[in-house]
């Protein structure tokens, strides 16, 4: 039973590796037309699937929908702020923070339950 509490966070993180290359991998490659970075981030979006659709079946029968879903956003935030630092070069500026934090208040709510 825990491994279907880990399974799917763990699944997600993994999928949400392969959407944020399929998202924004190609910005480095900007020179390479257009067409071809479309078809180079379906094949990679088509591996994320693999992923995130068994980590949704899983974690549905121990979380919601909603909780999933939420999830599946902080992931992406976290993934994401890693992503665009070590593979864009870019910086997280304290705005992306507050931001950010934000957004997983709205997550501690979400598991929270009813007020």
């Amino acid at each position: 039973m825990a491994l279907s509490y880990i399974a799917p966070i763990v699944l997600l993180a993994v999928s949400n590796v392969f959407m944020t290359f399929a998202w924004y991998g190609h910005l480095k490659f900007t020179g390479k037309p257009l067409f071809l970075v479309i078809v180079a981030s379906w094949a990679i979006a088509f591996i994320e699937y693999c992923f995130a659709v068994p980590a949704n079946r899983i974690g549905h029968s121990v979380y919601s929908a909603a909780e999933l879903k939420t999830m599946q956003e902080v992931i992406t935030l976290c993934v994401f702020a890693v992503f665009s630092v070590l593979y864009l070069g870019e910086q997280i500026t304290i705005n992306h923070v507050i931001g950010f934090g934000l957004i997983c208040l709205g997550a501690f709510f979400i598991f929270k339950g009813p007020l």
